[in-house]
Parts: C-alpha cells; sequence; structure tokens
C-alpha cells in the first residue's frame, strides 16, 4: 500500500520452498523423486527442465560416458520428467511446460557435437510435445521454448567471437534471461529467443544454403568460438591431473 510519503509496501506473502536432489539423467530417479514430490508438495503445475551440461571436449577426443551423460541430462531427462507430471495435466487441462534448451539448439557450432546435439534434440522434443497437445485439444497446458544465446554463468567460460562483434553481442546476464524467460510464460509465449538477433540468425539459417552460412559464421567469429572454451577445459584438466599425480 502506497501513502503519501510513504514507500510501497508489498502483500506478505508466507512462501514455503521445497528442494530435492535429483539426478535427472536416471529416469528412476526422476520417477522416485516426482513421487515424493507429490505425497509431500502436492501436484506440479509449472514444469520447467533447466537441467544442463557440457563437455568441453572435441568430438575425437570426448570420452563415450561424457557423451552420453550429456544427452542424458539436457535431452533424455525432459522425457522422463515430463511423464513423471503430465498425466495429471492432462487430467486437469491446466498446466505449463517450460523447456531451457539454447541457440545452439536452432543452429550450431564446431567442437561442441554431442551439446549442439543434445539441445537440438531438446527442441525437437519440446515442439512434438506441443503439438501433441494442440492435437489433443488440450489448450489448459501451455508451452515456452526458451533459447538464449551466451549466458555468463561460467558454464562456456572462454567462449569468444570475433572481437570487433563482441561489444554489439556479449554473453548474457543471468538475470536478464530469467526476466525475459519470465515474461514469456506469463504471457503464455510459445517460443522466446535473447537476444532478439538469434531469430535472424536461425531464420538467415534455414533460408541460405550452406556455405553461405559458413561465411557468416566466419564473419561473426562464431565458426570457431568454442575453440578457446575447449583448450581452457583441456588445460584445466591437465593442471588436476598434474596435481593428483596422474
Amino acid at each position: 500500500v502506497a501513502g503519501d510519503g510513504e514507500k510501497d509496501v508489498l502483500p506478505h506473502c508466507s512462501l514455503q520452498v521445497y528442494t530435492y536432489t535429483c539426478d535427472v539423467g536416471k529416469r528412476e530417479n526422476v520417477y522416485l523423486t516426482a513421487e515424493r514430490v507429490r505425497k509431500e508438495v502436492g501436484e506440479v503445475s509449472v514444469l520447467v527442465n533447466n537441467a544442463g551440461v557440457v563437455s568441453g571436449h572435441h568430438l575425437l577426443e570426448c570420452p563415450d560416458e561424457l557423451i552420453e551423460r550429456t544427452m542424458m541430462v539436457n535431452c533424455h531427462a525432459h522425457f522422463w520428467t515430463t511423464k513423471a507430471f503430465l498425466p495429471k495435466m492432462l487430467e486437469m487441462n491446466h498446466g505449463h511446460i517450460v523447456t531451457v534448451a539454447s541457440s545452439l539448439g536452432l543452429f550450431s557450432t564446431a567442437g561442441v557435437e554431442d551439446y549442439c546435439a543434445s539441445k537440438f534434440g531438446a527442441v525437437g522434443f519440446h515442439e512434438s510435445l506441443s503439438h501433441e497437445l494442440k492435437a489433443a485439444e488440450k489448450d489448459g497446458i501451455k508451452t515456452t521454448l526458451v533459447c538464449p544465446y551466451l549466458v555468463d554463468t561460467g558454464m562456456f567460460r572462454g567462449c569468444r567471437i570475433r572481437k570487433e562483434i563482441e561489444p554489439f553481442l556479449p554473453p548474457l546476464k543471468p538475470e536478464y534471461c530469467v526476466k525475459q524467460a519470465m515474461r514469456a510464460i506469463l504471457t503464455d509465449q510459445p517460443m522466446i529467443c535473447t537476444p532478439r538477433l538469434m531469430y535472424m540468425v536461425t531464420f538467415m539459417k534455414s533460408i541460405l544454403p550452406f556455405e553461405a552460412v559458413v561465411c557468416m559464421y566466419r564473419f561473426l567469429g562464431a565458426d570457431k568460438c568454442m575453440y578457446p572454451f575447449i583448450a581452457q577445459r583441456k588445460q584445466a584438466t591437465n593442471n588436476n591431473e598434474a596435481k593428483n599425480g596422474i
């Protein structure tokens, strides 16, 4: 309530937060945790699939188990969480499923084949699920696909595009991405790319021949933007091995 000369006072809200530890890459763990949530909290009406990992290795240098982990966490987990919580949403015809993918789920770059494949898979899963809900006429269940550009969380520390372009396309602040995603969710927006330039890149990739896309990537410095990141990860791994006497 705001009065003359008084500061705005937010209404008192009594909120309770529940947290659970779950390896989303293991479907049994997801189903067991989902059952605990239902028993201890109640039914889930908003599902946000946000877990993500990256191996940080070139394909031929990447251990098979890391490739499997990337696919399980970034893509397969969406199947398990959705299968766990969607049935009640369908019964109530009410809910919202949010897929936090990546711009690398719409167009790819070199050196992160497993990550791109997993995010392309997440985008494909989300789009197919959205069509299925539309076909079933479950208009009370909304879906939102979130595809941000590089987010400054440290996950891809070292990733660099052309230095002349960087001031116009810097890494995004996590808070900005959250605000944009929340706005899209609250307004039932089917998809959001941040920044808006990502829409243009996706469109250009769709209409241009592959060699033209390669030229565009090279101009932006996006063709090898992950190479410094991979080099840093490799150096960090070597340092850790040296410290451990391996």
